[in-house]
């Protein structure tokens, strides 16, 4: 994981609508830290061998998840983000290029892009992000929690071949920013795996299943 500079944790209170919170600086202020968490996943032997190809569209979000601000959840009900800390990407982009990176890293694929790169794909991989976020849940230390539901899909037909809701939360180490976004890494690590795992399960099950002239 890069960093720029590390500045302290301090919260710039919002609630849902995150209404004038700003993590933009002016005047003498320093200029905010910026996180780009890096995944690098383990392949799992079990995973499949598969001769298919996927394209993973852009995730959806609500607009509050799609941010370049790290959301923090001191408590239920209230959402509120890290002043001086800001993430590299909005999260739908940090997700989905995570995602790429992963299948090509995996090596159990012919061959896997975004969307609109052109290659003729077989499945295609939804995702929905749900929540991106450090939650304290009643702790002392937050953690890093993604959800998400993700949605293989037939290209053909558009048949949805399964459907799986991932929930992941790592535990921070601290509750300064540097620790926070080590544990997002860490979380969307683990999540990315797993999607991944499933993904090439799922859909090597499906094209076993099908009429050869239709694979």
């Amino acid at each position: 994981m890069t960093t720029m500079r590390l500045l302290p944790s301090l919260l710039c209170v919002g609630f849902l609508a995150l209404g004038g919170c700003s993590i933009l600086t002016s005047g003498n202020q320093k200029s905010p830290t910026i996180y780009a968490p890096t995944v690098q996943i383990t392949p799992n032997p079990a995973w499949p061998q598969v001769t298919w190809q996927l394209v993973v569209t852009k995730p959806s979000a609500a607009r509050v998840i799609d941010s370049t601000r790290i959301n923090v959840r001191p408590s239920p009900g209230q959402l509120q983000v890290y002043h001086g800390a800001s993430w590299a990407q909005p999260a739908t982009d940090l997700l989905e290029d995570s995602v790429v990176r992963a299948f090509e890293d995996s090596g159990k694929i012919a061959a896997v892009a975004h969307v609109g790169t052109g290659i003729r794909s077989d499945y295609k991989l939804a995702i929905d992000l749900r929540r991106f976020e450090s939650d304290y849940a009643g702790q002392s230390l937050p953690s890093a929690t993604i959800e998400l539901n993700a949605k293989l899909l037939h290209s053909v037909d558009q048949r949805v071949v399964a459907s799986r809701t991932f929930l992941v939360a790592h535990p921070s180490t601290g509750t300064d920013t540097a620790a926070v976004a080590g544990a997002f890494e860490q979380a969307l690590t683990q999540v990315t795996t797993e999607l991944v795992g499933w993904t090439l399960t799922a859909g090597q099950q499906d094209s076993s299943a099908l009429p050869r002239n239709t694979r």
